[in-house]
């Protein structure tokens, strides 16, 4: 064997070498991201903190709500966040997993880390693209502080979790809670009792002669042209946020069936303990 052929092959394990050492910890990360559950399950307890009692209390809640909405919230509990922090940890197995629906990715994930010393333990919330809207950093963070983390601390994880799970489902169906209403939906209401008056002005301007301030049509006419169009104003006005569903809906009684390929990364809040 020539010297240039021993240099070549000497060279070309050397680059082999190189890429393995930089393909195994990508490998080694995808690894990290636990498997979608088979069969499919919403409340996945890697950790046995919760009872078997509490596990299925969750699943059966979550269930129905994903049956009846489309809408799949899934908690996770893991004891090692493997290096990850807890934002890109609930993206990653979100995305892993396809939590939600494709297309309207209107997944959520609940990650609970439950053991570790003080400032190691965690729990993140993160809404998928679709339901971000409504399910906002803010409102995020405000589940995490008030519902889960004083649970937490005092080992009412089953607690934190069915009551964080409820202000979600709410919140992903458009109601706001008591404590939880989006900032721009009360400035809107701050203003409603203006209606009225506006429309009122509007209409005896419309109806006014001009000059003598006599009206036409007489005052029974009046008041039966304001009434019309307070009702029409208020007809056209209402029902913005009601008519509001987390994915839409899709019907039958068969129960959640697995995931659809839901897309997260950026949005929603996590807090320590």
């Amino acid at each position: 064997m020539s010297a240039y052929t021993y240099q070549n092959i000497r060279k070309f394990l050397q680059q082999c070498l190189f890429f393995a050492a930089f393909l195994l910890p990508v490998l080694t990360i995808a690894q990290d991201i636990p498997d979608k559950p088979n069969p499919p399950r919403l409340v996945n307890d890697y950790t046995n903190t919760l009872t078997p009692e509490e596990v299925n209390n969750l699943e059966f809640k979550l269930k129905t709500y994903a049956d009846s909405t489309s809408t799949q919230i899934v908690i996770v509990l893991v004891d090692n966040l493997n290096g990850y922090e807890k934002a890109d940890y609930a993206f990653k197995l979100g995305e892993k997993w396809g939590v939600g629906q494709k297309g309207s990715n209107n997944g959520i994930v609940v990650l609970v880390k439950p053991v570790g010393k003080q400032g190691e333990r965690g729990a993140f919330i993160a809404p998928g693209y679709g339901l971000e809207p409504v399910i906002t950093d803010a409102l995020s963070k405000r589940i995490i502080e008030n519902e889960m983390i004083p649970n937490f601390r005092e080992n009412k994880f089953y607690a934190g979790l069915d009551q964080a799970t409820t202000i979600l489902m709410k919140l992903a169906s458009g109601e706001f809670p008591a404590g939880y209403n989006k900032s721009d939906k009360s400035k809107r209401n701050n203003f409603a009792f203006l209606i009225p008056i506006i429309v009122i002005f509007i209409v005896l301007i419309f109806i006014k002669k001009g000059g003598n301030g006599t009206y036409t049509g007489g005052r029974g006419n009046s008041f039966w042209t304001t009434l019309f169009l307070l009702s029409a104003m208020n007809n056209s006005g209402s029902g913005s946020w009601g008519n509001f569903s987390g994915g839409g809906g899709s019907g039958g009684s068969g129960g959640f069936g697995g995931f659809g390929g839901g897309s997260f990364g950026g949005g929603g809040a996590g807090g320590s303990w």
